[in-house]
Formats: structure tokens, C-alpha cells, sequence
């Protein structure tokens, strides 16, 4: 009777211990189909796993200012396209193009490009 309690309790702590990686569906968030561009003053550059954001401060299509978080790919993922941890900084002036979020009070957008006018870079492309 010990031994089947032990197994089970031993499957019990390596289920809870794997990590589950679950994704959402960027559907269900963005509109896939459309494209915005904002401009403004990066605020933040958030580097991490499983997805990084880029929050600027630029207005929205009324000429208010907003502040907008951009989701983008996973540090990793930018690691290897050549992004790192200090390719942007606070105050940077960015334009970028996203799919908006599917509601429009959150200021929200998935990175499909970005450019930095004062020296040229640019990134862009496709993440999961």
C-alpha cells in the first residue's frame, strides 16, 4: 500500500515541478489584420522572457498623449536577430508598426517593426 502512495506522490511533484508552457493566441489580442504606427519617446524596455515590451509615450490618433506598451519577442528570440539587453534606452525617439489591440483604451500593439531615426536601426520582423 506504501509503495503505489509513494509513486503517486513522486508523479504529484514532478508534474508540479515542469513548467508548463502554455502560449495565448495573438489573435484573441490584436487585430492580425491591421497595422498602426505610432511615434514617440521610449519610457521603458522591458527584456525578458516569454515576451519583452517597449512602452513610449507618443500620441494617439487624437494628438493626446498616450503611453502604449508594444509587445514584442522573447529576450532570446532578439538575442539571436541581434537585439540585446542594451540596444535601446530610455528617451530613445522610436516610430513603430504594430497590430493594434483589440481594444483601443489599452494602447496596445504586436511589433512588427520598429525604427530609430537618429542612427537608422531598425528591426523588424515575426515572433511567436
Amino acid at each position: 500500500m506504501k509503495q503505489p502512495m509513494l509513486t503517486l506522490v513522486m508523479i504529484g511533484a514532478f508534474v508540479a515541478a515542469t513548467p508548463a508552457h502554455a502560449h495565448h493566441s495573438f489573435a484573441a489580442t490584436y487585430f492580425e489584420d491591421k497595422v498602426q504606427k505610432v511615434e514617440g519617446n521610449l519610457v521603458q524596455f522591458l527584456y525578458r522572457n516569454p515576451h519583452s515590451f517597449v512602452h513610449l509615450e507618443g500620441p494617439d490618433e487624437n494628438g493626446v498623449a498616450q503611453r502604449w506598451a508594444v509587445e514584442w519577442a522573447a529576450g532570446l528570440q532578439l538575442n539571436q536577430q541581434g537585439v540585446m539587453r542594451d540596444t535601446l534606452h530610455v528617451g530613445d525617439h522610436v516610430i513603430i508598426e504594430g497590430n493594434p489591440g483589440r481594444n483601443a483604451q489599452d494602447h496596445r500593439l504586436r511589433m512588427r517593426s520598429m525604427l530609430r531615426p537618429s542612427d537608422g536601426w531598425k528591426w523588424s520582423g515575426t515572433f511567436q
